[in-house]
């Protein structure tokens, strides 16, 4: 007997041995995989016009290695001695392990790249608040089926489970009402479509470029570089500006001259000032107006009206200090001068200054 169990033993020992032989053997493919083949192919995907072959092998590269290693560890197990019950559970965990492996890679596989290159591919113009929302709407669809699947595989009636949710179902609208309402003023804002990611908006409760809107909230950059999430629900309800969408920028501002200019330098200067606008590549040739407008307190004000071409606030600036910039080279051509706010007070009589007596040192001392 004695001799049977140190045979059996050296029999089990020797069929663990040879399992871990190769398990290691999985292993070394896995390695000869990623240092060969994946860095050959990739070169080689590199030489392509387009981006999307590169971003594919990427998004299952990490999927690809996990699967050889679990492949060994399924054979290492096949080779055992395992009981029929043994078998079944390692075919579950084998079987279980292969669907979280696909959906890793359809989890990578969903990604910005992938709508913008599908969207060109088919000439689509996919608007960019529409990319992450449905980057992750599709992502949640894709775990929940993984995840719905591995528990069919170990006998769990998920059927039944999604009916106790509906029965459920009341309840957890009431406990969630604020966070389904923001998920609803998601939907509106992606429908309505009042901004795009990138873009410069004004509300009540912010100011800021939008980088980012998921199911509950919207991600908005300051111009502080504060990022301020505002939940859905209460941007669908309020009043945006768009400032992206600005077709042309507006300058308005007057122009103080002093009241010694005459009247030939002041309608010289609107002329100029006017032909200045009228002949600028970045100033918008549909609405410029130039005019002595006003007999202010202490100037005489020109009225000066344009828009710019571009809508960056950079560039706006630029074009800005340029089209000063020359304005004042126009003043000083005709040499007037810009007014300052003064006031000239004119006395009916003169008045008398009587000297007043202050007393010195030595007077007080008397």
């Amino acid at each position: 007997m004695e001799i049977i169990e140190t045979l059996l033993n050296v029999y089990l020992w020797k069929q663990i041995g040879i399992a871990a032989a190769i398990f290691f053997v999985f292993l070394l493919i896995r390695r000869v995989f990623v240092r060969y083949v994946l860095k050959t192919v990739f070169k080689l995907l590199q030489r392509s016009k387009t981006d999307l072959d590169v971003k594919l092998l990427l998004a299952f590269e990490g999927p690809l290695k996990a699967f050889i290693v679990v492949l060994g560890i399924y054979f290492a197990f096949v080779y055992l001695p395992l009981t029929p019950y043994q078998d079944l559970l390692v075919l579950k965990f084998f079987r279980g392990f292969i669907i979280a492996i696909i959906t890793w890679a359809l989890y990578n596989l969903i990604g910005a790249y992938l709508f913008e290159e599908l969207g060109s591919k088919l000439g689509l113009q996919i608007d960019k608040i529409l990319i992450p929302f449905l980057t992750k709407v599709l992502r949640f669809i894709v775990i929940v089926l993984g995840l719905s699947i591995i528990a069919q595989e170990w006998g769990y009636n998920v059927s039944g489970f999604i009916a106790g949710l509906g029965l459920g179902g009341l309840a957890f609208a009431l406990a969630a009402k604020d966070a389904i309402a923001n998920i609803f003023g998601g939907i509106v804002i992606i429908t309505d479509k009042p901004f795009s990611i990138g873009d410069w908006i004004l509300t009540p409760s912010v100011e800021g470029t939008v980088e980012d809107i998921s199911f509950r909230s919207t991600k908005v950059r300051t111009f502080a570089n504060a990022l301020v999430t505002v939940p859905n629900a209460t941007l669908s309800n309020e009043a945006i500006t768009n400032w992206t969408r600005m077709g042309k920028r507006r300058v308005s501002f007057y122009l103080g001259v002093t009241y010694t200019t005459t009247r030939e330098k002041l309608e010289q200067c609107v002329k100029e000032i006017k032909d200045l606008l009228v002949n600028h590549p970045e100033v918008h040739k549909e609405t410029i107006f130039v005019h002595f407008n006003d007999f202010n307190d202490s100037s005489l004000d020109i009225f000066i009206y344009f828009f710019t071409v571009t809508t960056v606030w950079g560039e706006y600036l630029r074009v800005r200090e340029d089209i000063n910039l020359k304005i004042m080279r126009i003043l000083e051509g005709k040499g007037v001068s810009i007014a300052f706010p003064s006031r000239s007070i004119y006395m009916e009589s003169p008045v008398n200054y009587y000297p007043v007596n202050i007393p010195s040192k030595n007077d007080e001392k008397t």
